[in-house]
């Protein structure tokens, strides 16, 4: 149930206008009035776009991204993955580890938070540095599961 919150979280940013991607020529990118320089947006959206003038300005909608890989992607694949019992813990592990992979991966396409930029080169972001705990710790606690093999047990009966 995890993943299908942070989908809606992902989608209520996306409706809110906020966490937006990178600037893209893609043909479903977007313009997000809040990433709009203040000049622009002063003299009203709708007649800029209308005009051609916000072509520059569109972007990724990096929120839908991770809403269907952080959310729908890995809720499916956790629902795969937990059909046959596993171990005590594998279930979080892969939580874990590929919630960071997904974070990662979106953040290829997300626009870096103003005050940070990228922190290596025009790829290596603050989002992207603080999911690698997450995959080691889910790697980690995977293998740590398996290692000790530790099936759950079914409550007994009365």
């Amino acid at each position: 149930i995890g993943p299908l919150g942070l989908a809606f979280g992902r989608i209520g940013n996306f409706v809110g206008g906020e966490l937006w991607g990178r600037v893209s020529d893609v043909p479903w990118a977007m313009i997000f009035p809040g990433a709009l320089p203040p000049g622009i947006a002063q003299q009203g959206v709708e007649q800029a776009w209308a005009a051609g003038l916000l072509d520059e300005y569109a972007r990724h909608p990096s929120q839908l991204y991770q809403a269907g890989l952080e959310g729908l992607a890995l809720f499916t694949l956790l629902m795969i993955y937990s059909r046959r019992p596993r171990p005590l813990g594998a279930v979080s592990g892969l939580f874990l580890l590929g919630y960071g992979i997904f974070r990662c991966i979106a953040e290829f396409f997300r626009e870096p938070d103003a005050h940070l930029g990228y922190l290596a080169g025009d790829w290596l972001t603050m989002g992207m540095l603080l999911s690698l705990p997450m995959v080691l710790a889910g790697a980690a606690l995977m293998g740590y599961a398996y290692r000790r093999n530790t099936m759950p047990t079914a409550p007994e009966s009365n």
